[in-house]
């Protein structure tokens, strides 16, 4: 599993990438002002609509495709509910067998990752190794999993999904199928000034937290400048898929360097079907943060 850190990289995390290495990877109340149930006039109103409408997801379904910065091609199919925050992936492309899946988990402020723990120095009959307290789904919070995960999948998609409402060029690209359903497909581009003014303009309070969890999705990406966000919008008015592409940086021994290309595909497959997180027995689990400050102390 190849992993990167952004920030100020304290000993602890950085040797908690390398085990992880060896290894092998906020919902606002409904109301808001884009809202309306009238029909949208314009491709911002419908992006803003279907931003508003994440806010009534209870659980989703969903597949990520693409290239993440300084991983490369990954796939993963991933289920989730929103309260309380539980999700289950499976993830393919990370590490050196880049076509093996690797299961990932979260539940209960724990993350759980599935692999070779005995190249980490664990015992063998550990399967799974766990880090917390962890946080899935808010952005770039600081939260002790060690970069298990790529950056761009520790977050919810449904945030994720709403950077488009920053865009001042968002246009109607046409009528398209997605996933066997009808959609419009908007495009713009999105900048940390765009998603800033967006913020400072919403008339309600529901909608500002919105526009803020953009600004963190946006941030959290750490994307240089510019994002070209593509969004697809079913009849129901719901965000059914995004794209985001850009180019990211990576602050690396004290600089800002390039992090290298984004080009991420999410679709929404199911809305509010029956979704159960298993986590693993704590008799085949093994502490991440054990394992690092034993290293740490080697």
């Amino acid at each position: 599993m190849r992993l990167a850190a952004r920030g100020s990289v304290r000993r602890r995390r950085a040797v908690g990438i390398a085990v992880v290495a060896a290894l092998l990877g906020a919902a606002t109340a409904c109301g808001t002002e884009a809202e309306a149930e009238a029909a949208p006039r314009t491709p911002a109103e419908a992006v803003a609509r279907a931003a508003g409408r994440t806010a009534e997801v209870e659980s989703l379904r969903y597949r990520v495709t693409g290239t993440l910065p300084e991983h490369g091609k990954v796939r993963a199919e991933a289920s989730m509910t929103v309260r309380p925050s539980a999700m289950s992936m499976e993830l393919t492309g990370l590490g050196e067998s880049e076509d093996k899946p690797m299961q990932v988990r979260y539940a209960d402020d724990v993350l759980y990752a599935e692999g070779d723990t005995a190249a980490i120095g664990a015992p063998a009959d550990k399967e799974w190794v766990s880090a917390g307290p962890a946080v899935w789904g808010r952005g770039a919070a600081d939260n002790n999993t060690y970069g298990v995960l790529p950056g761009p999948l520790q977050v919810s998609p449904l945030p994720q999904s709403t950077i488009l409402t920053g865009s001042k060029d968002v246009r109607e690209v046409g009528a398209e199928t997605v996933d066997g359903s009808e959609t419009t497909h908007y495009r713009g581009t999105v900048t940390t000034k765009g998603l800033r003014a967006a913020q400072t303009a919403a008339g309600d309070k529901a909608t500002r937290d919105l526009r803020t969890d953009s600004l963190d999705q946006f941030m959290a990406l750490g994307v240089d400048d510019t994002l070209t966000v593509d969004l697809w919008v079913d009849g129901d008015g719901r965000a059914k898929q995004y794209r985001l592409r850009g180019e990211t940086l990576a602050l690396k021994e004290g600089r800002m360097v390039d992090g290298g290309p984004l080009d991420m595909t999410v679709t929404l497959m199911e809305v509010d079907r029956p979704v159960t997180v298993e986590t693993p027995a704590a008799e085949d689990t093994v502490d991440l943060g054990e394992l690092v400050d034993r290293a740490q102390e080697g």
